[in-house]
Parts: C-alpha cells; structure tokens; sequence
C-alpha cells in the first residue's frame, strides 16, 4: 500500500499572485469600465466568503464564477478570464516558492518511499500554471483540487481519491482551519507549518512545540483570526499534531519517532 505525505500549496509551498497582481488588475479593468464603482475587491471576496458559508466549498473558489457574476450584477460589458490574467503573472518575482529548499525536500521525502500529493483549494487551472513555472509539478505523483474532487478543505471528502490509492501518513499545510482540522478529522498526522512562530516557540525542536505553554494561545488566536470567530478556547480539533517552522524540518520528523510509528 503506498504511504502518501500530502502538502497544501498557497503559504506552504509557493505565492500565487492573486492578491498581488491578479485582484488589482481585476480592480483596474473594472475601473476602466465604472469609475464610480467601490471595494471591488472586498465584494469579490464577500461573494467567495458566502459561497463557503453556504457549504458552497467548490464553488467559493471558482473566481472566474465569482467574476462573472459581479459583472452581470453590475451591468459591465466587459470580459474578464481569471485564468488568462493570472498567466500573465506567473513570472519571478511575482510568484516564488517559500523556500530555497522546498524542492530538494520534497525529493528526500520521495527517496524515503513516500508518494506525494497536493491538497489545495486553489482551482487546478489556477494553481498548475504557478506550479509548471515554479518547477514544483513534477515533484507530486497526485494533485487534488476543488475543481475535480467537488469539495474543498476542511471538507474530508476532498481527501477521497488519495485515500483510494493508499494511506495518507501526513499533511502538511499552514492553515489551522483547512489544514489542520480537515487531516485531524480523518485521523491524519497534522502538520502545521507556520514560519512566524513565537521566538521562545521557534527555537524548540518540533516536539517539544506543541507541548509549549504559549503555543495553545497563538494557536487559538491564528484559529480566530482564519475563521473571524471567536472561540475562547482552542477547540481539539484545531490542535496540530506536529508544528514546523520550516519545511527542511520534514525529512527529520519522518526519519524520527513519528516517521518510525508512520511506517511500522
């Protein structure tokens, strides 16, 4: 059975330009159109907020969809392809990967006999082309997107057809509520990466994080801040397994006392 490590893309991995680049020439053409037009952007994003909060999780991602319908609503003539746009944008430095290492790493973990995927909520025809460019596509046997699996994280079911092929051990993503909660609930290893950690939290070796006294409030806090809710109290189910503050860290939990119980 193969043993698959599964790896979000936006903030894990690479930067896509949408905020960057792609919404603000969305924005500008749009102007063009209606200078009198306000918070393009912000309504393009309370549309994809809605979508979710009606369990429209595909669909909330969908900004072509999302789009179009802002034109219809606001009578605009004009064409706009999201898709087309952000090809436009994939060059350096618009888009990167996170890490110098990020290939190497994802390698090494190949060498150990892992099978790699990627589990994003970014549309497959949004997110190949950065990856093509960043030279990441060739690195992954699976990518698994909205736009194909008809769900999106924290639903588990956008797991489904990885977990038809074999065991998934690992997810790797910087999203408390995508990431973490949606492997959580179908008992995968939970790995959060977050390169912003707390210098005290920072300087202890990845098992020793999670058992730090501060992690649990900056935890909660992230959790709130992704969500726009508040908790009050970190709920178990956004509790990562395992957390990183660089991706060059993998190799060395997957060869450590987690790897061993992974692959017994």
């Amino acid at each position: 059975m193969k043993k698959w490590i599964t790896f979000d893309l936006d903030g894990t991995l690479m930067q896509n330009p949408f905020v960057g680049h792609v919404f603000p020439e969305i924005e500008r053409r749009i102007l063009l159109e209606n200078h009198l037009l306000e918070n393009i952007v912000g309504q393009l994003v309370l549309e994809h907020e809605t979508r979710l909060k009606d369990g429209r999780t595909a669909d909330a991602y969908d900004w072509d969809d999302i789009v179009m319908q802002y034109l219809k609503a606001n009578d605009l003539q004009i064409s706009i392809h999201v898709v087309e746009l952000l090809k436009g944008f994939c060059v350096e430095p618009n888009i990167y990967l996170l890490e110098d290492s990020v290939c190497e790493v994802l390698d090494e973990l190949k060498q150990l006999g892992y099978s790699l995927a990627v589990v994003t909520n970014g549309f497959t025809k949004y997110q190949l082309p950065v990856m093509d460019v960043l030279q990441l596509t060739k690195h992954f046997d699976l990518i698994v997107t909205p736009q194909e699996a008809g769900f999106a994280k924290p639903d588990e079911r956008v797991y489904g057809s990885v977990l038809e092929m074999g065991e998934i051990v690992a997810h790797v993503g910087d999203r408390i509520d995508h990431d973490v909660i949606s492997a959580n609930a179908i008992q995968v290893w939970s790995i959060w990466i977050c390169r912003h950690l707390p210098d005290s939290v920072k300087e202890l070796s990845p098992a020793e994080r999670r058992e730090s006294p501060e992690i649990r409030d900056f935890i909660l806090r992230r959790l709130e801040r992704e969500t726009k809710t508040q908790f009050g109290t970190l709920p178990k189910e956004a509790v990562p397994q395992e957390i990183i503050c660089s991706l060059s860290e993998l190799p060395y939990i997957v060869n450590g006392r987690e790897g061993a119980k992974w692959q017994s």
